[in-house]
Formats: C-alpha cells, structure tokens, sequence
C-alpha cells in the first residue's frame, strides 16, 4: 500500500514538512520512500529504498528546494524495491535530481 503526503507553504522550505509527514506515515508500512519538491519551475526528488530515517540520513531530504512538494511511500507489489522503483515516480527519471 502506497501513502501519500502534500504540501503548500507561502514561504521557507516544504521539504522538512514533507519528511515529518513521511515519518507519520510509517505504520502502513513500506520499502521504499521519497520526497519531490518544485522551486523555479523544475522538480527536485530524492528517492531510496528502505527506512525513512535511512534514506533521510543518506540523501538529506530537507535540503531540497520549493514550497511545494509531495512525499510518497511505497510498499512495492510490483517490481522489486529499489531506487528507481521508488516513489514519486515521474516521466523523466533523473532529469531534475
């Protein structure tokens, strides 16, 4: 089961929002996590498989740049978890991280 967290704030930085929102949705359970943010027009995400904490710890979420963004988990029924099976998932994997 896939979970899903947004956010709009008019100033400062969503992605610390968004990681805390994460983090609450952890008792669905999942295998894999990731946060996409937009900041002057371009899409930033940071994806991993694994923990939340983990993946924050490798990747820092909370650097990522907007105000607007979405966090996603996902527990993988389909494809194996990995990176690139992580979500949020777009149309041009690796274009804007």
């Amino acid at each position: 089961m896939c979970r899903i967290f947004g956010g709009i704030i008019e100033k400062d930085n969503i992605a610390p929002i968004l990681r805390i929102g994460l983090k609450r949705l952890e008792y669905g359970g999942y295998d894999s996590a990731g946060i996409a943010t937009v900041f002057q027009k371009k899409i930033f995400i940071k994806k991993d498989k694994g923990k939340i904490d983990e993946i924050h710890a490798r990747l820092n979420f909370d650097d990522l740049p907007g105000n607007i963004g979405i966090a996603h988990t996902r527990w993988a029924t389909h494809g194996a978890p990995s990176q690139v099976n992580a979500h949020p998932l777009t149309d041009c994997e690796g274009k804007s991280q």
